[in-house]
């Protein structure tokens, strides 16, 4: 199986951590997000135990909640002791409604508002990955406002490709996301920074792309970083703290993708950084990772029931299934792959050449095509594995089609975690 926590039962059915998924469709309806909350914490616990044993203590992992943000994910990190990164004030406010410390939060994204920044403060964020001079300015105007002194990262574009899909490249000079080396202008915002009375600048930041499955890009962009560092220090005679070298290691969604070792991956990156660090004179800052894909994705299936099919000789053979792009809009995105099954046929041989179709009034809705699939009927429940990242957090309401909940499973136990939406939630802010 494409993750540790599926399998296949004596019924042939398939099974997550244990629990039967055609159970799962039975009482809670379809379509229904899964999530394995055991993997969850074990994919945590990898990243914060491996950065404290290779980087050293001070070293940390941040959950990029952007992957998943519902308030049980935010107990759940907190409960295994790992820092977040918010992107949004919608995420920020999740997590602090779920009791979060945000002293812990990281708050990203290239356009904040004055009233985001506000609302920030208010809620006690650790840090703000500052991008641009405008949002130097303001916050550092509402930090003198309040009498405090906010903690900063800048955010760095390397200028590195890491031959990933290009909508998912986040730290090319190019990018709507940071300020350039190369053009110098990083330079200037540094210098800018470091004048700021209200701003406690702690270090730099990078985030290269996701979906990555090679520490190459990652070692490359740290390479840049270091040499910047030195950079800084000469010109202003600032020593940085910090370095966070954001997230993007992948996961693997079907058969012929990379499995990656995510302990390994971070001893060989240690290994490199310390050298790269040795040879530009630095010491070793703290190293900041932003996993998010990693942490949740293989903890998720979507389930689906079968509905129509459409047969067109020579051409293609679609099965319908009652979700599609409003729940998972990867595909119609990006034509991210995925392994994709019969829960209930799960251990049958699979013979069908099929497209796979949302029910949307969208030819664009799609989930895959032409892949392999057990003959299925009406009915049968679909499996669409390898989804806890970017489905729930990407959904819709697109066709007034209301979304799914969240069941997380714990020791064979399954919750509600987000109830799914009724017709009425639709409606509910007209006017």
């Amino acid at each position: 199986m494409i993750a540790k926590c599926l399998d296949i039962n004596e019924k042939g059915h398939l099974t997550v951590s244990g629990v039967d998924t055609v159970d799962i469709a039975r009482e809670f309806g379809t379509p229904t997000y899964i999530l394995d909350e055991n993997t969850i914490r074990e994919n945590c616990r990898v990243y914060i135990d491996s950065m404290k044993k290779y980087f050293g203590e001070g070293s940390f992992p941040l959950f990029a909640s952007k992957a998943l943000s519902f308030t049980e994910i935010y107990r759940i990190v907190a409960s295994e002791g790992m820092g977040i990164d918010c992107v949004s004030p919608g995420e920020i406010h999740t997590a602090y409604k779920a009791g979060y410390p945000m002293e812990k939060a990281y708050f990203h994204g290239n356009n904040k508002t004055d009233a985001d920044i506000e609302m920030a403060l208010d809620a006690g964020v650790g840090c703000f990955v500052v991008d641009n001079r405008e949002e130097l300015v303001s916050l550092n105007a509402a930090a003198g406002k309040r009498g405090m002194i906010q903690k900063i990262l800048l955010r760095i574009s390397p200028g590195i490709d890491p031959h990933t899909h290009r909508k998912v490249v986040t730290g090319s000079v190019d990018s709507k996301f940071g300020t350039a080396i190369e053009t110098g202008q990083a330079m200037e915002m540094v210098k800018a920074a470091a004048e700021c009375k209200n701003l406690h600048f702690a270090g730099i930041h990078c985030h290269i792309g996701s979906q990555i499955f090679d520490i190459d890009p990652f070692v490359s962009a740290a390479d840049i970083m270091f040499r910047f560092i030195k950079d800084i220090k000469n010109e202003t005679g600032v020593e940085l703290e910090e370095l966070n070298l954001g997230g993007g290691l992948g996961v693997p969604y079907v058969d012929t993708d990379p499995v990656i070792d995510y302990e390994d991956c971070i001893r060989r990156m240690a290994e490199q950084l310390r050298k790269t660090g040795e040879s530009f004179g630095l010491k070793m800052p703290k190293i900041i990772l932003e996993p998010g894909r990693s942490i949740v994705a293989a903890a998720g299936v979507t389930l689906y029931t079968v509905g129509s099919f459409k047969n067109i000789t020579g051409y293609k053979s679609y099965v319908s299934i009652d979700g599609g792009m409003p729940d998972n809009p990867r595909y119609a995105l990006y034509n991210s792959q995925y392994t994709i099954l019969v829960a209930n046929k799960a251990n049958e041989e699979r013979t069908v050449k099929c497209t796979i179709a949302g029910r949307c009034c969208e030819s664009g809705d799609l989930i895959a095509e032409d892949i392999m699939l057990q003959t299925a009927e009406r009915g049968d429940i679909l499996a669409v594995l390898v989804t806890g990242a970017y489905n729930y957090s990407m959904a819709s309401n697109y066709n007034k089609i209301p979304r799914p909940p969240v069941v997380i499973i714990k020791d064979g136990v399954p919750r509600v975690a987000v109830k799914r939406e009724t017709f009425d939630d639709l409606v509910r802010n007209d006017i």
